[in-house]
Protein backbone atom coordinates (compact mmCIF):
# COMPACT_ATOMS: atom_id res chain seq x y z
CA UNK A 1 0.00 0.00 0.00
CA UNK A 2 2.80 2.60 0.84
CA UNK A 3 6.63 2.39 1.62
CA UNK A 4 8.08 0.98 5.30
CA UNK A 5 7.78 3.47 7.79
CA UNK A 6 8.82 3.69 11.58
CA UNK A 7 7.41 6.65 13.66
CA UNK A 8 9.43 7.72 17.17
CA UNK A 9 8.41 10.12 20.00
CA UNK A 10 11.93 10.61 21.03
CA UNK A 11 11.72 7.83 23.43
CA UNK A 12 10.97 4.83 21.66
CA UNK A 13 10.08 3.96 17.78
CA UNK A 14 7.94 1.54 16.04
CA UNK A 15 8.81 0.40 12.69
CA UNK A 16 8.27 -2.33 10.52
CA UNK A 17 9.76 -5.90 11.89
CA UNK A 18 13.15 -6.22 9.78
CA UNK A 19 14.30 -9.68 7.85
CA UNK A 20 16.96 -11.64 11.04
CA UNK A 21 16.02 -9.80 14.23
CA UNK A 22 13.93 -12.81 14.82
CA UNK A 23 16.18 -13.83 17.31
CA UNK A 24 15.75 -10.78 19.51
CA UNK A 25 11.71 -11.57 18.66
CA UNK A 26 12.00 -15.30 19.83
CA UNK A 27 14.03 -14.15 22.90
CA UNK A 28 11.62 -11.74 24.43
CA UNK A 29 8.77 -13.68 23.58
CA UNK A 30 10.14 -16.89 25.58
CA UNK A 31 10.63 -14.99 28.59
CA UNK A 32 7.62 -13.17 28.70
CA UNK A 33 5.59 -16.52 28.07
CA UNK A 34 4.21 -15.75 31.76
CA UNK A 35 3.09 -12.91 31.21
CA UNK A 36 1.82 -13.07 27.43
CA UNK A 37 0.19 -16.90 27.84
CA UNK A 38 -3.12 -16.17 29.16
CA UNK A 39 -3.90 -13.85 27.15
CA UNK A 40 -2.21 -13.85 23.44
CA UNK A 41 -2.95 -17.53 21.66
CA UNK A 42 0.05 -17.10 20.11
CA UNK A 43 2.17 -17.30 22.51
CA UNK A 44 2.92 -20.85 24.05
CA UNK A 45 5.79 -23.26 24.99
CA UNK A 46 5.68 -24.20 20.99
CA UNK A 47 7.22 -20.65 20.20
CA UNK A 48 10.17 -21.21 17.98
CA UNK A 49 12.75 -19.25 15.85
CA UNK A 50 11.21 -20.71 13.02
CA UNK A 51 7.59 -18.71 14.05
CA UNK A 52 9.46 -15.89 14.90
CA UNK A 53 11.14 -16.21 11.44
CA UNK A 54 7.75 -16.65 9.21
CA UNK A 55 5.93 -13.99 11.69
CA UNK A 56 8.47 -11.50 10.40
CA UNK A 57 8.09 -12.39 6.35
CA UNK A 58 4.02 -13.12 6.68
CA UNK A 59 3.90 -8.96 8.45
CA UNK A 60 6.17 -8.02 5.99
CA UNK A 61 3.82 -9.13 2.87
CA UNK A 62 0.59 -8.55 4.50
CA UNK A 63 2.21 -4.48 5.41
CA UNK A 64 2.84 -4.46 1.52
CA UNK A 65 -0.78 -5.05 1.22
CA UNK A 66 -1.87 -2.80 3.69
CA UNK A 67 -3.59 -5.68 5.70
CA UNK A 68 -1.58 -5.64 8.59
CA UNK A 69 0.54 -3.34 10.22
CA UNK A 70 3.00 -4.71 12.33
CA UNK A 71 5.76 -2.77 14.44
CA UNK A 72 8.48 -4.27 16.66
CA UNK A 73 8.81 -1.69 19.09
CA UNK A 74 12.58 -0.65 20.01
CA UNK A 75 14.25 1.63 22.09
CA UNK A 76 14.62 5.07 19.72
CA UNK A 77 18.52 5.72 21.58
CA UNK A 78 20.21 2.07 21.60
CA UNK A 79 17.63 0.40 19.19
CA UNK A 80 17.14 -2.59 21.94
CA UNK A 81 14.04 -4.51 21.00
CA UNK A 82 10.80 -3.73 23.42
CA UNK A 83 8.34 -5.96 22.13
CA UNK A 84 5.77 -4.96 19.76
CA UNK A 85 2.44 -3.89 18.75
CA UNK A 86 0.03 -4.04 15.50
CA UNK A 87 -3.17 -2.69 13.41
CA UNK A 88 -4.98 -5.35 12.66
CA UNK A 89 -8.40 -6.39 11.15
CA UNK A 90 -9.10 -3.10 9.27
CA UNK A 91 -12.63 -2.68 7.97
CA UNK A 92 -12.95 -1.49 4.50
CA UNK A 93 -16.42 0.07 4.87
CA UNK A 94 -16.64 1.58 8.15
CA UNK A 95 -12.63 2.32 8.39
CA UNK A 96 -11.55 0.90 11.87
CA UNK A 97 -8.68 -1.22 12.93
CA UNK A 98 -7.85 -3.55 16.17
CA UNK A 99 -4.96 -2.36 18.32
CA UNK A 100 -3.02 -4.22 19.80
CA UNK A 101 0.78 -4.28 21.77
CA UNK A 102 3.12 -6.01 24.49
CA UNK A 103 6.10 -5.64 26.14
CA UNK A 104 8.91 -7.63 26.65
CA UNK A 105 8.77 -8.61 30.71
CA UNK A 106 11.59 -6.87 32.05
CA UNK A 107 10.98 -3.72 29.98
CA UNK A 108 6.84 -3.53 31.53
CA UNK A 109 6.16 -0.55 33.65
CA UNK A 110 8.22 1.99 31.84
CA UNK A 111 5.01 3.59 29.66
CA UNK A 112 6.50 1.50 26.94
CA UNK A 113 3.07 0.20 25.53
CA UNK A 114 1.04 3.62 26.33
CA UNK A 115 3.84 5.34 23.62
CA UNK A 116 3.72 2.42 21.37
CA UNK A 117 -0.24 2.49 21.15
CA UNK A 118 -0.30 6.34 20.97
CA UNK A 119 2.05 5.91 17.86
CA UNK A 120 0.12 3.25 16.41
CA UNK A 121 -3.18 5.07 16.42
CA UNK A 122 -1.57 7.89 14.92
CA UNK A 123 -0.05 5.99 12.26
CA UNK A 124 -3.76 3.97 11.54
CA UNK A 125 -5.18 7.81 11.32
CA UNK A 126 -2.41 9.40 9.27
CA UNK A 127 -1.40 6.75 7.19
CA UNK A 128 -3.36 3.96 6.92
CA UNK A 129 -6.97 5.93 6.52
CA UNK A 130 -8.74 5.03 9.57
CA UNK A 131 -11.18 7.14 12.02
CA UNK A 132 -11.00 4.40 14.55
CA UNK A 133 -8.75 2.05 16.33
CA UNK A 134 -10.43 -0.31 18.62
CA UNK A 135 -8.59 -1.99 21.92
CA UNK A 136 -10.01 -5.21 22.76
CA UNK A 137 -8.59 -6.91 26.14
CA UNK A 138 -9.58 -9.95 27.93
CA UNK A 139 -11.44 -9.17 30.49
CA UNK A 140 -8.88 -9.77 33.52
CA UNK A 141 -6.34 -8.22 31.91
CA UNK A 142 -5.56 -5.25 33.69
CA UNK A 143 -2.30 -4.43 32.67
CA UNK A 144 -3.47 -3.85 28.90
CA UNK A 145 -6.44 -2.07 30.49
CA UNK A 146 -4.09 0.16 32.01
CA UNK A 147 -2.22 0.71 29.49
CA UNK A 148 -5.20 1.26 26.82
CA UNK A 149 -6.62 3.82 29.80
CA UNK A 150 -3.34 5.58 29.94
CA UNK A 151 -2.99 6.07 26.36
CA UNK A 152 -6.21 8.17 26.63
CA UNK A 153 -8.72 5.39 24.90
CA UNK A 154 -12.56 5.74 25.60
CA UNK A 155 -13.78 3.03 27.38
CA UNK A 156 -16.96 1.71 26.05
CA UNK A 157 -17.95 -1.58 27.60
CA UNK A 158 -17.68 -5.08 28.09
CA UNK A 159 -18.34 -7.67 25.13
CA UNK A 160 -19.44 -10.63 26.24
CA UNK A 161 -17.71 -13.95 24.29
CA UNK A 162 -15.67 -11.18 22.52
CA UNK A 163 -11.99 -13.36 22.51
CA UNK A 164 -10.88 -16.59 22.19
CA UNK A 165 -7.57 -17.54 23.64
CA UNK A 166 -7.10 -21.27 22.74
CA UNK A 167 -9.68 -23.10 24.11
CA UNK A 168 -11.48 -20.68 26.10
CA UNK A 169 -14.27 -18.18 25.54
CA UNK A 170 -13.93 -14.81 27.25
CA UNK A 171 -15.83 -11.43 27.25
CA UNK A 172 -13.76 -8.08 26.60
CA UNK A 173 -12.86 -4.49 27.37
CA UNK A 174 -13.92 -2.38 24.46
CA UNK A 175 -11.63 0.73 24.35
CA UNK A 176 -11.22 2.97 21.51
CA UNK A 177 -8.60 5.73 20.45
CA UNK A 178 -9.86 8.40 17.83
CA UNK A 179 -8.30 11.10 15.97
CA UNK A 180 -9.81 13.51 18.39
CA UNK A 181 -8.00 12.05 20.92
CA UNK A 182 -4.77 13.13 18.89
CA UNK A 183 -5.87 16.97 18.01
CA UNK A 184 -6.72 15.09 14.39
CA UNK A 185 -9.80 15.49 12.49
CA UNK A 186 -10.89 12.62 10.71
CA UNK A 187 -11.33 12.25 7.29
CA UNK A 188 -12.94 9.51 4.82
Amino acid sequence: MFPFAKMTDGVIVIRPYEFGEEKELYTAVKESLPELTPWMSWATEKYTLNVARDFIIITRSEWSRGALYSFAITDAITGEFLGGCGLSHFHPIYKFCNLGYWVRTPKRGRGIAVRAAKLAARFAFERAGTIRAEIVIAEGNEASKRVAEKAGAHYEGILRNRITVREQILDAYMFSLLPTTFGLVAHL
